[in-house]
């Protein structure tokens, strides 16, 4: 049995991430190693939703063939949201936009940006019953 997922991401400037998930993106530290900046892992939450964000060099010592990896990879993250016109307002002026906001066919109106070491993130909300 499945309980959940978390995003864990791996950074090559943690505080940069950290900045860009904290301030742009709402997102409140809910722990972190050590205690106390500089920060080799930070987990992250906004309204019970979980990310981690991870030093690429802590991740590099325990699997070492990460090291040929850049940050930011393929893997993408796919928020579902309440009010992505307000959401979008608030983070666009603030972040790198791939899609602008838009209305998809599929009935989801998203739009998606990247963080400082470039993992997309789309943000999308239920506009029709497609």
């Amino acid at each position: 049995m499945f309980l959940s997922v978390t995003p864990n991401l791996v950074c090559r400037d943690l505080a940069a991430s950290l900045a860009f998930y904290r301030d742009v993106l709402g997102f409140t530290i809910s722990m972190s190693v050590p205690d106390a900046p500089p920060y080799v892992f930070v987990g992250l939450e906004r309204d019970g939703v979980p990310v981690f964000l991870n030093d690429v060099t802590v991740v590099v010592a325990d699997f070492p063939a990460m090291a040929a990896t850049p940050p930011g990879g393929t893997a993408t993250m796919f928020f579902t949201v309440t009010d992505v016109d307000a959401l979008h307002d608030a983070v666009a002026p603030k972040a790198t936009v791939m899609m602008p906001l838009k209305t998809q066919f599929y009935g989801m109106r998203e739009f998606a940006v990247t963080d400082p070491d470039g993992h997309l993130i789309t943000f999308a909300e239920r506009v029709s019953g497609n």
